[in-house]
């Protein structure tokens, strides 16, 4: 599947690393591959954009909209280019009580961002639930996860980051 969209080399990953995904379903099923299929995209490029969805559908044989949906529907998939580092911030109910929303605005203020948005550095984005009820509160950054926080603990992995 030659496209202008990946390398060539990205191109050779993307049609083995898809062919060995789409070997674990049934050949009238392979539409179930998606949210793997989406994930190797989005390992490969970084983000998932229009291009590469239709990319994706095209090579599960479902319709581009199918690809959308399921990209706009799962939060760990980025239909907007991210910055460098993804940081998501739950403000469920335990980290709100363990004052997730006042971490979050810590954040907002010192990245000089607002939750929802990006820079080329950064993407800070609130979070329904990270499923950590016990450690709260907690956040992401580039999907490891961050427990206990106070903001000298965030402080102290920022400065790691910077």
């Amino acid at each position: 599947m030659g496209s202008p969209f990946f390398s060539a080399e990205e191109q050779r990953v993307f049609d083995a690393k898809l062919s060995e995904i789409v070997a674990h379903y049934p050949a009238d099923r392979k539409s179930a591959a998606m949210l793997p299929a989406l994930r190797l995209l989005q390992e490969l490029k970084g983000w998932l954009s229009p291009d590469g969805m239709l990319l994706v559908a095209k090579a599960l044989d479902v319709p581009p909209e199918r690809a959308y949906e399921v990209a706009t529907f799962y939060v760990m998939f980025h239909t907007e280019k991210p910055g460098k580092h993804v940081v998501d911030v739950c403000t469920n109910l335990s980290c709100s009580l363990w004052g997730a929303e006042e971490l979050l605005a810590y954040l907002e203020a010192k990245l000089g961002l607002k939750a929802g948005s990006s820079n080329e550095k950064w993407s800070l984005r609130e979070t329904e639930c990270l499923a950590s009820c016990g450690t709260a509160p907690c956040l992401q950054v580039d999907e490891v996860h961050h427990e206990n926080l106070t903001r000298g603990r965030v402080d102290a992995l920022f400065e790691k980051l910077s």
